[in-house]
């Protein structure tokens, strides 16, 4: 089967005023469904064209095929990452093991928030858990993502320009700061 955009989790009006309808209607709706259409494409007759979307993300080489499929996977996570009723601080399990390799949520969000400031270019930044199990902070370029390297990602944010340019234009800081107010804890909790 084809691969499919996802629906967003929430309406595209829903993360205003911090992430307008505009930009996620052309963030969602125009680049990330071209590629999924662009990845489509590219796998009828190969050996991809049977595999699930994670497998081609941890085992296609670099290129066409493992940029769109990296980038299908990263905007499909990144879009469950928040929630018009995120924001806050994290509880529970999740919290504690923040505190545990942060010291607390205020460390968490400035060293997330540094790693993703300081991207140069496009790409994202990540919460991820090490096979260790320790929590860090990791930044990838372009459609890389921290599946492809053995850690489970918790929590992403884009960097992409695409992603905030509408909103924030070249304020990408202003765009992180948005972002903190609505991270679905819910979500990277579940992830654990």
């Amino acid at each position: 089967m084809p691969f499919q955009l996802p629906a967003l989790p929430y309406a595209a009006g829903a993360l205003a005023p911090h992430i307008s309808e505009e930009t996620l209607k052309f963030h969602h709706g125009k680049h990330h469904k071209k590629y999924v259409d662009t990845l489509n494409e590219l796998i009828v007759g190969t050996e991809w064209q049977e595999q699930r979307l994670e497998t081609i993300v941890r085992t296609a080489p670099p290129g066409p095929v493992f940029n769109n499929a990296g980038q299908h996977w990263n905007h499909s996570f990144y879009w469950q990452c928040m929630s018009p009723k995120g924001g806050g601080d994290p509880s529970g399990r999740l919290a504690d093991r923040l505190r545990r390799d942060f010291g607390d949520f205020a460390k968490l969000r400035e060293a997330f928030s540094s790693a993703a400031s300081a991207m140069f270019g496009s790409g994202w930044a990540w919460l991820v858990r090490e096979p260790s199990g320790v929590f860090k902070i990791h930044t990838t370029p372009n459609a890389e993502n921290p599946v492809r390297h053995g850690s489970i990602p918790l929590l992403t944010c884009d960097t992409w320009e695409h992603a905030y340019y509408i909103d924030y234009r070249n304020a990408k800081e202003e765009y992180l700061e948005a972002f903190w107010k609505l991270v679905n804890w819910d979500f990277v909790a579940a992830q654990l």
